[in-house]
């Protein structure tokens, strides 16, 4: 049996789960969630929590029933808590700035790159060099978390670019010189 799988997910008092058949929709403070899971697997409400069961023991519903406990996990988490990306960005004349609801970065070309988020992602930036991306939707704040890091991933020589909080970037380096 799975170990993640067969945990029970606790559901807050603020959220209510609607589940119909292979749909469960959840909803609470942050937003609504709503997903269609595999059929290999069932969910269960008991009380205040949820249990993600397998229809049988086929490897697919194996395969299938840590990952889908995960994502109805997550589904609850986000619309009770919440989820959030920090980025920071080093390099000298480096920096964000949030015009509206889009991000404007001037990250070393010619223009400002802008960033349009996706609806329920909010963005926010702390000393010109720190992006917040925010949303209940975990996938979406992840998605658009690695779209900002892409405009100029970190790299190896100077350690300049756009990384993750607390990501530590492998150092190289640079040419020996003449002797």
């Amino acid at each position: 049996m799975s170990r993640i799988g067969k945990s029970p997910i606790p559901v807050p008092t603020k959220v209510s789960v609607t589940i119909d058949g292979s749909h469960i929709a959840v909803k609470g403070p942050k937003g609504e969630l709503s997903r269609v899971l595999p059929a290999a697997v069932t969910v269960e409400q008991e009380g205040e929590t949820l249990l993600v069961k397998r229809r049988d023991e086929s490897r697919l519903s194996r395969q299938m029933h840590g990952l889908s406990r995960t994502l109805v996990a997550n589904m609850v988490e986000g619309v009770s808590q919440g989820f959030q990306r920090r980025l920071e960005i080093q390099g000298v004349g480096y920096r964000a700035q949030v015009q509206g609801r889009n991000l404007t970065l001037n990250v070393g070309y010619s223009h400002q790159v802008q960033i349009v988020p996706p609806e329920g992602v909010q963005l926010a930036v702390e000393n010109n060099t720190n992006v917040i991306v925010s949303g209940f939707n975990k996938e979406l704040v992840g998605n658009t978390a690695a779209k900002i890091r892409a405009v100029r991933p970190p790299e190896p020589y100077k350690g300049k670019g756009i990384r993750y909080a607390g990501e530590v970037v492998r150092r190289k380096a640079g040419k020996a010189g003449k002797k």
